[in-house]
């Protein structure tokens, strides 16, 4: 066998491939198209190339250069597809298209650092509207943004509303049946298209404005507001003038509040990258008529260590789109590897010739370095907030370990309450925090079986022993079939317990464990000075109130206190509205627990209407009817709590 075929057989990270992975690569096509890497019938890649057999090929030999990501990746493919096409620009979008559908793992993906607020005008509807979105969503409408938050974006609305008569209302228009026209329109801010006053198009020559103010081409909206003005003083209806001048007044409000950034009446996007860790970090800037009127942060997952071009390339193929149409000049920190394509490729997509540069000197620079000031001051907070979480979370936790002595890290800490009223329907809560992070898929709730009254000591005992009996069996399960202990729902025993309490409930905890076999460090926490009871010792520990280990501990304190009570007035409501149940003709215990189990909630139940009622499996309609008027009353009766 020659060298070359060899290479095909063994590939650099020393796996055999399977023969029909061989005969795809060694048949690859000397044509343009996308890729798709797959592992076990999942993809996980999406790739583009000009020359699918040379491209492809590479992946399954040795290369220096291939990076930690890479490697990873090409240890788990064991399948690829291809797709032909005409050329590379059709290679571009197709990847794009692919990437947004499948979402690969080891592509790179977009993610918003925060949620900012938009406007959103659908031109969609026949006489659209104006309104405050909260996230951008793919549903063809236009967004226009993003504003530093609500507040911002109703000051902005306000000034539209005030200056562009437009709809507010959410009626259903129709002009077969016109409605009387509301208080908007008697004060001028509504046209009345739900009363037939105005029609489409004169309608839609408003929207135009109002989507050239929001884009920030503000002078022709203020020289036509300046020219009414001066007609309405001329003709001495200074009230009309006076009411003009308001709206000037609020137009330049706005253009105060964002920053002139040239004279050239330029719309561009200025787009940073800046690597952080193992992510990529994008600033975005929005400059419209010179005027910078909002910005965004992203995040590209596992990105960091990409080339910055190649990480550019993709944000901008993921980001434009219907929704956010690309401006006339795009400014970039780093050139893209396929300029002309990308270009191209935007241009073609959305039907205005986009230029990309990336900016040697000048202004233009400028504005690239300021959105890379702007990544770098991000990264810092994020730095400075990462070594402050550490500090909370492992460094507290080594605190911990080096004040109780404790033979490891206490990675696993649970925490146990007791809840009851007068010794009625006595609940126990487990808490978990795993590595100093609350695990709330891990907590569990008992109800007190064995012990009758308000006695927390037995009621310890009780779930202590439950739920490391429960571990042990699962975790000699586990053991026996190879699985890791903590896969399970018991299985992963605690590194630490921490009971809310003082020494009795503690000497309970740690009998019923010791009655297990299993020697668990164990500690108390009790509420009247916050000192730390340790088993066994006369003496307590005060910590000092600002540290780490003691807010680590309290932390964990007053969240089995909180989850236990939540559990026990839940069960306090059940009990309740099950006993006034009993009163309701046709309900039995069968159908008590149906309904119950149905609505999982009180509160779900309280609030159902007559048809969700109906909904309960084996309830007929007559009895369903009795219960929501059982209900009702009984809401009536309560001033609203049944």
């Amino acid at each position: 066998m020659s060298e070359n075929h060899d290479s095909l057989r063994r590939p650099w990270n020393g796996a055999r491939m399977s023969p029909e992975l061989e005969f795809k690569i060694a048949n690859l096509p000397d044509s343009p198209g996308c890729y798709l890497m797959k592992s076990e019938g999942e993809i996980i890649y999406v790739g583009k190339a000009v020359n699918l057999k040379n491209r492809v090929s590479q992946y399954f030999h040795y290369n220096s250069q291939h990076t930690p990501k890479v490697r990873a990746m090409v240890e788990k493919i064991d399948d690829f597809d291809i797709m032909l096409v005409d050329g590379e620009l059709e290679a571009f979008a197709l990847e794009c298209n692919l990437i947004k559908l499948h979402m690969p793992h080891y592509n790179i993906k977009l993610k918003d650092d925060k949620a900012y607020p938009y406007i959103r005008i659908d031109l969609r509807e026949t006489f659209p509207r104006v309104d405050l979105a909260r996230r951008q969503e793919k549903d063809g409408a236009r967004y226009f943004g993003p504003y530093q938050g609500a507040t911002v974006v109703r000051e902005v609305l306000d000034v539209v509303r005030m200056v562009f008569p437009i709809r507010v209302c959410r009626r259903t228009l129709n002009p077969a049946r016109p409605l009387r026209p509301c208080v908007h329109h008697q004060v001028g801010q509504c046209p009345a298209p739900c009363a037939g006053l105005i029609g489409e198009e004169d309608y839609r020559q408003t929207i135009d404005h109002v989507i050239d103010f929001l884009n920030g081409r503000y002078a022709p909206v203020l020289d036509a507001l300046k020219a009414k003005m001066l007609e309405a003083s001329r003709e001495m209806n200074y009230e009309r003038a006076a009411l003009y001048r308001d709206r000037i007044r609020a137009v330049e409000a706005v253009m105060q509040k964002q920053k002139t950034i040239s004279t050239a009446q330029a719309d561009q996007d200025i787009i940073a990258m800046l690597p952080h860790e193992a992510d990529a970090m994008v600033q975005l800037m929005f400059v419209r008529s010179g005027r910078m009127i909002g910005s965004e942060r992203f995040t590209l997952e596992g990105a960091g260590d990409e080339e910055p071009g190649e990480v550019l390339t993709q944000f901008m193929l993921q980001y434009y789109g219907p929704e956010n149409l690309p401006p006339h000049e795009i400014l970039l920190s780093a050139t893209p590897p396929e300029h002309d394509v990308i270009e191209q490729l935007l241009t073609e997509q959305h039907g205005r010739r986009t230029y990309i540069l990336t900016p040697r000197r000048g202004e233009k620079l400028k504005l690239v370095r300021m959105a890379l000031k702007n990544l770098r001051d991000e990264a810092h907070k994020l730095d400075r907030k990462n070594a402050n979480s550490h500090a909370r979370t492992i460094g507290a936790l080594e605190q911990l370990q080096t004040i109780l002595g404790l033979p490891t890290l206490p990675r696993r800490i649970e925490g146990y309450d007791i809840s009851n009223t007068q010794g009625a329907q006595s609940v126990a809560s487990e808490v978990v925090m795993v590595d100093g992070v609350s695990a709330n898929k891990e907590y569990r709730r008992y109800r007190i079986k064995t012990v009758e009254g308000a006695n927390d000591f037995a009621s310890m005992y009780e779930v202590i022993t439950r739920r490391l009996s429960h571990g042990l069996d699962e975790l000699a399960e586990r053991r026996e079939k190879g699985l890791d202990p903590q896969g399970g729902k018991f299985s992963w025993l605690p590194d630490l317990i921490l009971v809310d309490g003082g020494r009795g409930q503690l000497a309970a905890a740690r009998e019923a464990m010791l009655a297990q076999g299993l020697d668990i460090p164990m500690v108390g926490l009790a509420k009247r000075i916050e000192e730390i009871v340790l088993p066994d010792e006369e003496e307590s520990i005060l910590l000092d109130r600002h540290s780490p280990a003691l807010h680590v501990l309290q932390r964990v304190r007053d969240e089995s206190h909180r989850f236990a009570i939540i559990h026990h007035r839940t069960l306090r409501a059940r009990a309740s509205i099950s006993s006034r149940l009993d009163g309701i003709p046709g309900v039995g215990e069968k159908r008590k627990k149906a309904i119950l189990k149905h609505f999982k909630t009180v509160e779900a139940l309280r609030a159902a209407s007559l048809e969700e009622i109906e909904a309960v499996p084996g309830l007929p309609e007559s009895v369903a009817g009795a219960v929501y008027r059982f209900l009702n009353e009984a809401s009536e009766e309560t001033g609203g709590e049944a």
